[in-house]
């Protein structure tokens, strides 16, 4: 279905990839505008948020799972303007949605059952940077490792977007948290946003801070996206019946861990990737997070941190910018 309202072009601007690379691999071309299945709908993009897992993809190490657009981007926020047949009554609805690609274009193709109502007065751009980390914290923090109120965990990448969300929904579920940052200044930052505890862990031992800070008793939920030695040196931040939940490997793909402890403190290692993960489980985790967190996001109570916005044909100093490390928070291209 489409409104008499909304008028539709052929032809979109979208960023392709044509050879992997550093930011300049991303390019403006024009694209044919994707039509809709029937139970997915047609986004008319006002922005989108730029996520690590974009820039794995631009560097030829993430490829896009199979039947999903060759554009970046997995998170976007706009107007529905068409639909398939069961999701018709969606036309003309302000929502974001999470993606498994496509993001990065004037037009977006999305799962039905994977799109959120924005309140009339959420930025849009702040709405786009919503999805990729709220879906991910929440399966691997609150599912994964279910921590409940009055538990401690500990994040690294603090000052990163899933570093400031796990922040944002620690505060708002009475959880204390401990972050990791790369300097002061960071942890500082950190420590704005509603951090319990940062550590800078570039001149600290992270692992013996958090023994101080917890008493030597641990940490009930580790949320880990580096791998590598830091997964043992994780295992000694925990709690026993701890839980450890690795969401990437940005350190190291393998790593050696002393199964003795791991057993005789009865600790669960987990991990997951959402990307890949079907439409069926996101739309289950979407009714999940409209029931738990939503009612935040309406209160104007839970915002992303923002740190820069970038034109849809900027989107090489987004990654640039993303590449250098020095942002706080999400990354936006708007249309």
């Amino acid at each position: 279905m489409i409104l008499d309202s909304f008028t539709i072009p052929s032809q979109m601007t979208a960023i392709g990839i044509p050879v992997p690379g550093g930011p300049d691999a991303l390019v403006p071309e024009q694209r044919p505008v994707p039509v809709p299945g029937e139970d997915e709908v047609l986004i008319r993009v006002a922005a989108a948020g730029v996520n690590r897992p974009d820039v794995l993809q631009r560097q030829g190490k993430y490829p896009p799972p199979p039947g999903a657009s060759d554009i970046p981007g997995l998170e976007v926020a706009g107007t529905i303007v068409a639909a398939g047949r069961s999701a018709d009554m969606l036309v003309g609805q302000r929502v974001c949605a999470l993606l498994p690609g496509g993001g990065y274009a004037e037009y977006a193709i999305a799962p039905a059952g994977q799109c959120l109502p924005v309140p009339a007065d959420y930025d849009l751009a702040e709405a786009a940077a919503l999805p990729e980390t709220l879906f991910t914290v929440w399966t691997n923090l609150f599912e994964r490792a279910y921590v409940v109120g009055g538990d401690r965990v500990l994040v690294h990448g603090g000052t990163s977007g899933i570093g400031t969300m796990a922040i944002s929904l620690c505060r708002l579920f009475d959880i204390e948290i401990i972050v990791t940052c790369g300097s002061d200044d960071k942890c500082a930052q950190a420590l704005e946003w509603g951090a319990s505890h940062a550590i800078n862990y570039k001149n600290q031992d992270y692992v013996a801070e958090v023994k101080r800070i917890t008493g030597g008793q641990g940490v009930q939920a580790v949320l880990d996206m580096v791998g590598g030695d830091y997964v043992p040196r994780n295992i000694e931040c925990m709690a026993e019946d701890g839980r450890h939940v690795s969401i990437a490997v940005l350190g190291g793909a393998k790593t050696s861990i002393f199964l003795p402890t791991v057993m005789s403190r009865r600790l669960t290692l987990t991990g997951s990737t959402l990307r890949p993960r079907s439409s069926g489980f996101k739309s289950l985790v979407a009714d999940e997070i409209m029931r738990t967190v939503w009612p935040f996001v309406e209160q104007g109570r839970l915002r992303p941190a923002m740190d820069q916005r970038f034109a849809l044909a900027d989107a090489a100093k987004a990654h640039a910018r993303m590449d250098a490390g020095e942002h706080f928070g999400k990354i936006v291209l708007t249309v």
